[in-house]
């Protein structure tokens, strides 16, 4: 836990949260500023700042949770789709820090755009250079 955490203190019970799902290890609950209807937001209990802070089976519950939340987030706020996902430090846009994801209901005409709109002008790279970033990130991960 962090001190000055708000996740964690929704966690420790300090801060009230209208929570959808709880185990030992995994949090859900509706997003206080919800950018559509039924927006929640899955984190694991312990507190880790970022995706690749947590351990691989916590990172794996945390998923799991998420993936069984999309049907009962989707129907209940009546949505088409949803946009499932994760911002990654302050420059991804992660607000507060620790590890949460997003499911955000999506509807046919909430004039949202995809994920990729988000970026802007798209990178233009040459087969070179994607071969170099892929072999600099296969090399990393192993």
């Amino acid at each position: 836990m962090s001190d000055d955490c708000i996740f964690c203190s929704i966690v420790a019970g300090e801060i009230p949260s209208r929570t959808v799902y709880e185990d030992d290890d995994v949090l859900a609950f509706l997003d206080a500023n919800p950018l559509a209807p039924g927006h929640t937001l899955v984190i694991p209990k312990a507190h880790h700042e970022h995706v690749q802070d947590m351990p691989n089976d916590l990172a794996a519950d945390v998923f799991a949770v998420m993936q069984r939340l999309v049907d009962p987030v989707e129907s209940a706020a009546g949505a088409d789709g949803s946009t499932v996902a994760f911002n990654n430090g302050e420059v991804a846009g992660q607000e507060v820090p620790h590890t949460h994801g997003h499911i955000v209901p999506r509807f046919d005409d909430d004039g949202s755009r995809p994920i990729h709109s988000i970026f802007g002008e798209r990178p233009d790279l040459d087969d070179d250079e994607l071969d170099d970033i892929a072999a600099s990130i296969s090399e990393r991960a192993e």
